[in-house]
């Protein structure tokens, strides 16, 4: 599968963030798009997964050479694209589990066989060393900010996208839950080889991962790419420097 980004143009509520964003990623490979707050990167991602709040002012967003501009979120995800939220919502009443199964059965589009899922469930609950009480939890319901990253991680591990957009999973997290979660993103990347974007502005968790590309953005534009000599470029010299 290939994402294609072509010369995006984006804005929310009539300020424009994006100006010409250009990007290729492939299924199996782990790309990794850098810089400072405010540069465009959850626009980016929020773009790429169809959220009604940006709006598309010019280019194009392709999967496999196929525009998906006009394709609800649930649409997109059914085609293989999964987001992990920078600051997922909590929404009482709705149990976590059912909600997972939810989302299985609708981008699988057939029922799930329970004792699998569960099994998968728990499994993935161990490596990410989550609290076993989750199975009777709202969605993220009084989670700490941990608990949802590792929730997100779990849903991913669960839905096996064919591309992932991880929107800052280091954020909020102590450093024991940073190795378990860069851990655990690892484990997909081994079993289920999806296309990778991890959003970022710290190069914390990148220090338990080996990205293949590194892109930085800045003021809505991707001024360079590289590999991870790009990322020891930026924690010596800083973002300033980098489009210099």
């Amino acid at each position: 599968m290939l994402l294609e980004i072509k010369d995006l143009e984006a804005e929310i509520g009539g300020k424009k963030i994006l100006d010409g964003v250009s990007l290729k990623l492939n299924t199996s490979e782990f790309h990794v798009l850098m810089g400072p707050n405010g540069s465009g990167k959850t626009t980016l991602a929020k773009a790429i997964m169809g959220h009604p709040g940006v709006k598309v002012l010019k280019g194009d967003i392709l999967v496999d050479g196929k525009s998906i501009l006009g394709l609800s979120p649930d649409k997109r995800a059914k085609l293989g694209l999964f987001m992990l939220f920078q600051n997922p919502s909590e929404i009482d009443g709705v149990g976590f589990v059912n909600f997972l199964r939810s989302s299985l059965e609708s981008v699988d589009e057939q029922t799930v066989n329970t004792k699998k899922f569960m099994e998968s469930i728990r499994e993935n609950a161990e490596y990410l060393k989550f609290d076993k009480n989750i199975i009777g939890r709202s969605l993220n319901k009084g989670f700490s900010g941990g608990e949802k990253k590792k929730a997100e991680v779990l849903q991913m591990a669960v839905l096996k996208p064919k591309i992932a957009i991880l929107d800052e999973p280091d954020s909020g997290l102590d450093v024991d839950a940073i190795k378990t979660v860069a851990d655990n993103i690892n484990r997909i990347i081994k079993d289920n080889s999806p296309g990778l974007l991890v959003i970022t502005h710290y190069s914390r968790i990148l220090k338990f991962m080996k990205p293949e590309y590194v892109h930085v953005m800045l003021n809505g534009r991707i001024i360079k790419d590289g590999g991870l000599n790009l990322i020891e470029e930026i924690e010596k010299s800083g973002y300033d420097k980098i489009g210099d």
